[in-house]
C-alpha cells in the first residue's frame, strides 16, 4: 500500500454536471467538453453523479454512452447511481450496451437505500408497488449477477421467428470485475469486500462511535478502507478510490482565488463535528497551490493507503473554472503526487 512518496496510480476527477434549466442541453454539451479535456489532459478516469430531479446530470449512463463517442481512452464511471431509482435488470441491460459501445470503459458505481425524499416521490416511481420494494443490498446482488450473465429467465431457445437468450443481453465480459459500491460506513465497506466490488469512497462518512467527542474524518475513512480489504478475496490489492473535494489554485485569477476561498470557507463549519441522525462527517475542501494540497495529501491517513483518486469537482462554479481546476491538477497536482498523465 502507498506510503508518502509512493506515486499515484490512477487519477480521475468526479462532476455531477449542473445546468440552467431553461437552457439544459448547454449544460450536458458542457460535461461532454469537460470529459473530453480531461482525456486529452490525460486523466484516467471520469465520473458522473446524478441528480434525480434536480437542474444536474439525471441519466448518467446516457451522458457516459455520448461521452464514449467522444473520447477513445479515458474511463467513464458512475459514482454513484442509487439503486432505489434502478430496475436492476433493466440497468443491467444499459451497463452492458454501454460499456460495448465504449470498448470496455465503464466503471459503475452504486449504492443502495430507499430513494432521497422517498414520502415526496414514490407515488410517480413505484405507485403500485412502493412498499413491497427492497432497497437493501440484495438489490446490488442481484444486479451484480445480471452483469455476471446469471439466469434471468427460466426460458431460452427459439419462438417462432425470434431468439431468446435466458441471460441479459448483451453481456459484456469484464464488466462485473469493474463494478463499484459507494460505501460510507464499516458495514457497507466490508459487505462491499465480501461481493469482490471495487470501493468507492468519498468526502462524506458515518461517525458511528457515538461516544467519540471529536471523530477524525481521516481515521473514519481509514477504518473503512482497511475494512474492505480485510474482507475482498484481493485483500492488500483491492481497488479502492477516494473522492474528496480538491482545488489547485496555481492557475487561477485572483477572483477566482478568492471565489474558491469563499466557497470552502462556506462549507468548512459542517466539517468540525457530525452533521444529523445518521453523524455525516464531511472532508474539508482542500484549496491552494498543488504543492500545499500534496502535503495535506500525503498526511491524510486513508490517502496514505489508495494508490487512485476521483477529486470531486465543486457542484456550483462556472465551466472555466473546471478548465483551470482540471488543467492544475492534471499538470501541477497530479506530478506532486508523483503521477503521470496517461497516453
Amino acid at each position: 500500500m502507498p506510503a508518502p512518496g509512493e506515486p499515484l496510480r490512477k487519477l480521475g476527477f468526479l462532476t455531477i454536471g449542473l445546468f440552467d434549466p431553461a437552457d439544459p442541453a448547454a449544460g450536458h454539451n458542457a460535461t461532454l467538453e469537460v470529459i473530453a479535456l480531461g482525456e486529452r489532459l490525460g486523466f484516467d478516469s471520469a465520473w458522473l453523479r446524478h441528480r434525480h430531479l434536480q437542474h444536474g446530470i439525471s441519466s448518467p449512463l446516457t451522458v457516459i454512452a455520448a461521452a464514449s463517442q467522444r473520447t477513445s481512452r479515458i474511463e467513464l464511471g458512475t459514482a454513484v447511481m442509487p439503486l432505489g431509482w434502478e430496475n436492476p435488470l433493466r440497468l443491467a441491460e444499459d451497463l452492458a450496451t454501454v460499456d460495448l459501445l465504449s470498448g470496455g470503459r465503464l466503471n459503475p458505481g452504486v449504492s443502495v437505500g430507499p430513494p432521497m425524499h422517498y414520502e415526496r416521490v414514490r407515488a410517480a416511481l413505484y405507485p403500485d408497488t412502493a412498499d413491497a420494494e427492497d432497497f437493501s443490498y440484495a438489490r446490488v446482488e442481484r444486479l451484480l449477477a445480471f452483469v455476471a450473465g446469471e439466469r434471468a429467465s427460466d426460458f431460452s431457445g427459439t419462438e417462432g421467428f425470434e431468439v431468446f437468450s435466458e441471460r441479459v443481453e448483451p453481456h459484456s465480459p469484464g464488466l462485473r470485475s469493474r463494478m463499484w459500491y459507494g460505501g460510507g460506513s464499516v458495514r457497507s465497506a466490508q459487505w462491499a469486500g465480501e461481493q469482490g466490488l471495487n470501493l468507492l469512497t468519498s468526502s462524506v462518512v458515518k461517525a458511528e462511535d457515538p461516544d467519540d467527542p471529536a471523530p477524525d474524518f481521516a481515521a473514519i475513512q481509514l477504518a473503512h478502507v482497511r475494512a474492505f480489504r480485510s474482507a475482498h478475496p484481493d485483500g492488500s490489492r483491492a481497488r479502492v478510490s477516494q473522492g474528496l473535494v480538491v482545488i489547485p489554485t496555481d492557475g487561477a485569477t485572483p477572483s477566482q482565488r478568492q471565489k474558491y476561498a469563499e466557497y470552502a470557507a462556506q462549507r468548512l463549519p459542517r466539517t468540525a463535528t457530525p452533521q444529523g441522525p445518521a453523524r455525516m462527517m464531511f472532508a474539508p475542501d482542500l484549496v491552494g497551490p498543488a504543492e500545499q494540497i500534496a502535503e495535506r495529501l500525503h498526511a491524510h491517513a486513508a490517502f496514505r493507503e489508495i494508490d487512485e483518486v476521483a477529486f470531486a469537482l465543486p457542484f456550483t462554479f462556472e465551466h472555466e473554472d473546471y478548465v483551470q481546476i482540471l488543467t492544475d491538477i492534471a499538470t501541477r497536482l497530479g506530478p506532486a503526487l508523483g503521477w503521470s498523465p496517461a497516453s
